[in-house]
């Protein structure tokens, strides 16, 4: 009998669609060779070809390589969910005003405690160079008696025009001038703008907390020299919030004129930098994150097939050098 006529009547099989109708489910190959199905024909493209578990060897060495290779890519796995979840902060300069919505004003948030001047000597005056001059300053302005009345805490929440210029604590609108007052004080706050509570921008925002000048010279006059540097900073939803870091230079001094000494104050005296810093938040892409997975896991089992099979190809080439010498 024929090859072909012999796979036909071993392999042929019928099914019944409808009355009198016989279909043939294995056909013949175009060769008229051994018939195949149509259904398994796309398996040719099966780069993953199995071996059946007869064919394979399990091995002590494999078990503590794929135990240690397992533990190691749920290590990075979870590093790299760590890093995915958290967000980075990315920062740039750039020269331009942030908030030009606020109309040319800064938000100042002072507070100061002078331990041995009275609060109703004490007392806040603003200068600047667009002719601004105001002496006593009170709105959303709080004086708190210190030491039984001796001391007085100043807090103050005011504006300055964004250019040039100088705000000072001092006796300057006292009704009556003490003869010798003592500006020794500690400064617990001065920041500028919005509050940005944000753990992981390290930045100047209140350079000068907890300043101590308690030791210094009661009749001396402090001058904090302060240069202030918008900054910007820009959440995951788009929300921006407007602050200002400073560096500060301070001297210590006794004022003299030609009538004698001049009454002693604390000056801070301001600049703007042109150059803005922007902090944004960002998380890392979700494409780049499923490809380092599939890279971590791709190139860890390639090194641990890699290591098995030295592994194995040498114990067994050990093996047979053992069986040499033994014959």
């Amino acid at each position: 009998m024929p090859h072909s006529e012999l796979g036909k009547t071993l392999c042929m099989l019928v099914e019944r669609n409808g009355p009198g109708t016989m279909e043939p489910l294995i056909k013949e190959n175009n060769h008229g060779g051994f018939p195949i199905m149509p259904s398994l024909r796309g398996k040719q493209f099966d780069i993953y070809r199995k071996v059946p578990k007869d064919l394979t060897q399990p091995t002590y060495t494999g078990a503590i390589i794929s135990v240690c290779c397992c533990l190691f890519i749920l290590f990075l796995f979870l590093s790299e969910l760590t890093g995915f979840i958290a967000t980075e902060i990315v920062n740039e300069l750039y020269v331009d005003d942030p908030d030009k919505d606020s109309g040319g004003k800064i938000e100042v948030n002072l507070n100061i405690s002078l331990p041995n001047l009275h609060c109703e000597l004490v007392g806040l005056d603003i200068q600047d160079e667009m002719g601004r001059h105001e002496v006593g300053h009170i709105d959303n302005s709080m004086k708190i008696p210190l030491n039984n009345g001796d001391g007085c805490r100043f807090e103050g929440h005011f504006s300055i025009n964004k250019v040039p210029g100088n705000f000072h604590v001092s006796t300057h609108s006292a009704t009556a001038q003490p003869q010798n007052p003592d500006m020794t004080h500690v400064i617990h706050k001065l920041s500028f703008g919005d509050k940005l509570q944000v753990h992981n921008v390290h930045g100047a925002f209140n350079a000068l907390e907890g300043a101590d000048k308690l030791s210094s010279n009661p009749l001396a006059s402090h001058d904090y020299i302060l240069k202030i540097v918008p900054t910007v900073y820009e959440d995951m939803g788009g929300k921006q919030r407007y602050s200002y870091q400073y560096t500060v230079a301070n001297k210590e001094y006794v004022a003299y004129s030609h009538t004698g000494r001049i009454i002693p104050a604390i000056w801070f005296r301001y600049d703007l930098s042109p150059i803005t810093v922007k902090y944004t938040e960002r998380r890392q892409p979700l494409y780049r994150f499923i490809t380092s997975i599939c890279a971590i896991i791709g190139g860890t089992f390639t090194v641990a097939g890699i290591l098995d099979s030295c592994i194995f190809t040498a114990s067994e080439a050990w093996k047979k050098i053992q069986l040499g010498k033994m014959q």
